[in-house]
């Protein structure tokens, strides 16, 4: 039996998996990330969590492939980050690092399309080999995945699906610096901004209204959507455009099989993939309206799957 290391480090917890090579899940758990003094002590964490977890199952480290971790941010063919923005590093060789710290072969990519590759493998895009991931959580991530293989551009920046500029006149600017980015209008932050700015400039009756300013989530905003509300609509109908635009623009690049739609806005269901799909459909040649959308499958899983897969490839 050969046996493989998924590791997907967070801000705030690394998910470490230990999978056969078939992509089957032996044990699975958590370590807290301590990103204090540069985040130094987080690679060292995870070697010895592994180290324990090889001695505990009684596995030889010559039966095991590898190690894969995703990592939140740009990551370079040779595995190297230059910077970061929750973990507390910098320039940092990941790859040669984690070799070093484990004693095992490691493989590093960015974690979106990390999970993006475990979706094509395992999950919502199994049988493809051309897919678009969409995270829809605090912002819009993406990873591209073209013949089986993570496309990671020259920078390890490819798939930053985010930060396409989808309205030039915006006025606020995004976390990334510039202004009308994709993530400012179809994350659950974005959603909630504009159903927000709704509720201020009209006097229209809304659910919204019930709730404190702080209590608005993007749940509450879908929940009064699905009830009929009407300034809720306005809303989410202003998200699923910017995002029919948005993933119009990756399709006319790369021409995906399928956009599989994960994070946490993907948790209100199949109403996501109708409002996303139609307003697409609005923005795109005859050639790319056929592109399937489907929703994420292995969920918080995903990063694991993928990071595993990029050892076994």
């Amino acid at each position: 039996m050969k046996y493989c290391f998924g590791v997907d480090i967070g801000g705030t917890t690394v998910k470490l998996g230990l999978f056969t090579t078939e992509g089957e899940i032996v044990d699975k758990w958590e370590i807290k990330t301590r990103t204090e003094n540069q985040g130094e002590a987080v690679l060292p964490d995870i070697a010895a969590a592994l180290n324990e977890k090889l001695e505990e199952k009684q596995i030889p480290k010559d039966e095991v492939e590898g190690i894969g971790v995703g990592v939140p941010a740009p990551v370079d063919s040779e595995g190297v980050v230059q910077n970061t923005a929750n973990l507390g590093w910098g320039y940092k060789e990941v790859k040669r690092e984690m070799e070093e710290l484990s004693g095992m072969r490691a493989e590093i990519g960015n974690d979106a399309n990390v999970a993006a590759l475990g979706e094509m493998w395992l999950g919502a895009g199994k049988g493809r080999k051309n897919i678009v991931m969409v995270t829809l959580g605090t912002g819009v991530g993406g990873g591209i995945i073209m013949n089986g293989k993570i496309l990671t551009g020259e920078n390890g920046a490819a798939g930053e699906i985010g930060h396409i500029t989808v309205n030039p006149k915006e006025t606020l600017t995004c976390g990334c610096g510039c202004k009308g980015c994709l993530e400012q209008y179809s994350s659950a932050t974005g959603v909630i901004r504009l159903a927000k700015e709704r509720l201020e400039a009209s006097d229209k009756p809304s659910e919204l209204r019930k709730f404190a300013d702080d209590e608005i989530g993007g749940k509450e905003v879908f929940d009064a959507y699905k009830a009929g509300d009407e300034l809720a609509a306005e809303a989410v109908d202003e998200f699923a455009a910017y995002l029919g635009m948005g993933l119009g623009n990756v399709a006319s690049v790369v021409d995906p099989q399928a956009f599989v739609i994960g994070g946490g806005l993907s948790k209100n269901g199949p109403i996501v993939i109708e409002l996303i799909k139609k307003q697409y459909e609005k923005n795109v040649m005859f050639a790319l309206k056929n592109t399937e959308f489907r929703l994420a499958e292995l969920g918080n899983d995903a990063g694991m799957y993928g990071a595993v897969r990029m050892v076994i490839q």
